[in-house]
């Protein structure tokens, strides 16, 4: 089964290649045309897969004229062109593929050139006149340049359009590249030690990837609920509930609470008595602090029957993934302190 990483991979490669073949002119823009409405496919842009494949097919239209979902896409696609007569002002839809409009440009400079021939030819009525039958047309041969003029500049902005699509998606993919690895790299110190500091975590984090499968609200804060419980879990092995101690903050004496509740705090305490790194203590406190906050936030409106604190599969994902960052730190802090403690 292809995994979502090889898929983005499959598209990058083939964004760059597409890339450098419309920058050095080394296929027909046809070509890169449906390279890009490939790459459309793979990452799931149907809008910009209909649109590529119709920039090197044509955009289709009935009798009646163009079908709004067809005009729809050639807006997008920026094949509008507005008219002027008189008061009115109309809009036309470009429907003519790339490869007519080359064939085209190419058939009107063939035109122009047979204008300027210097062949000639022989009258039929008097053997003895020598006649152009195109040189001397400047109507046409104005007509003929305009034309080619014109179609040029319609290449021209199909060339310009697939190029920015193809640049916006290739450092899209390059970035979201880049953040796979490094969340793999995290995922993969997780995975492979979580099991040994609380075994259940496996059996939750399991639980939290087939909730984020589903396209159901409530799934996507019961994967956010499974955080919870891994931190909750977590912070009992690394830094069981004990009494509450008392703290100088900025000057003044504060509370701080270590029951079984008080996870968040647990965690805090956990890594400040671990670590030397005032600056690693200052990340990894903020993050937990933060997604601490928010998932307790989450928990307490499903305690009331209310899932709206989740309001899309994108948020319950960040909280994953801030849940994967603060696990993978606390695992690293672990594995220092026991590999070489003067150095945590």
């Amino acid at each position: 089964m292809t995994t979502k990483s090889e898929i983005l991979k499959e598209a990058l490669l083939i964004a760059s290649e597409a890339l450098r073949e419309l920058e050095l002119s080394e296929a027909p823009l046809t070509s890169i045309a449906l390279k890009a409405s490939r790459i459309a496919r793979i990452t799931g842009d149907f809008d910009m897969q209909q649109i590529m494949l119709f920039e090197a097919g044509g955009y289709p239209s009935e009798p009646t004229g163009v079908q709004p979902e067809i005009w729809s896409l050639a807006v997008k696609a920026k094949r509008i062109v507005k008219e002027k007569k008189e008061e009115e002002i109309n809009e036309y839809a470009i429907l003519k593929s790339i490869e007519q409009l080359e064939s085209e440009n190419q058939a009107a400079k063939e035109r122009l050139r047979s204008a300027v021939d210097p062949n000639i030819s022989i009258s039929s009525s008097n053997p003895n006149q020598f006649i152009s039958p195109v040189v001397g047309n400047g109507f046409e041969r104005t007509k003929t340049i305009s034309s080619i003029s014109e179609t040029a500049k319609i290449i021209g902005q199909r060339r310009a359009y697939i190029y920015q699509y193809l640049s916006d998606v290739y450092y899209e993919l390059r970035y979201s590249s880049v953040t796979e690895d490094s969340f793999s790299r995290i995922r993969s110190v997780v995975d492979t030690n979580i099991a040994n500091l609380t075994p259940n975590a496996v059996k939750k984090f399991t639980a939290i990837y087939d909730n984020l499968d589903s396209e159901n609200t409530e799934d996507w804060a019961n994967a956010v609920h499974s955080c919870r419980r891994v931190l909750q879990d977590l912070a009992d092995v690394l830094y069981p509930s004990r009494a509450d101690i008392t703290k100088n903050i900025g000057g003044k004496e504060r509370i701080i609470k270590l029951g079984p509740d008080a996870y968040i705090n647990r965690i805090i305490a956990y890594v400040e008595e671990n670590t030397q790194s005032e600056r690693f203590q200052e990340i990894v406190g903020s993050h937990m602090k933060y997604l601490g906050e928010r998932l307790d936030a989450i928990f307490q409106a499903a305690q009331k029957g209310s899932h709206s604190e989740i309001v899309s599969k994108e948020e319950a994902d960040r909280y994953v993934v801030y849940t994967y960052m603060v696990v993978g730190d606390l695992i690293t802090l672990k594995l220092r302190r026991e590999t070489s403690p003067a150095q945590a």
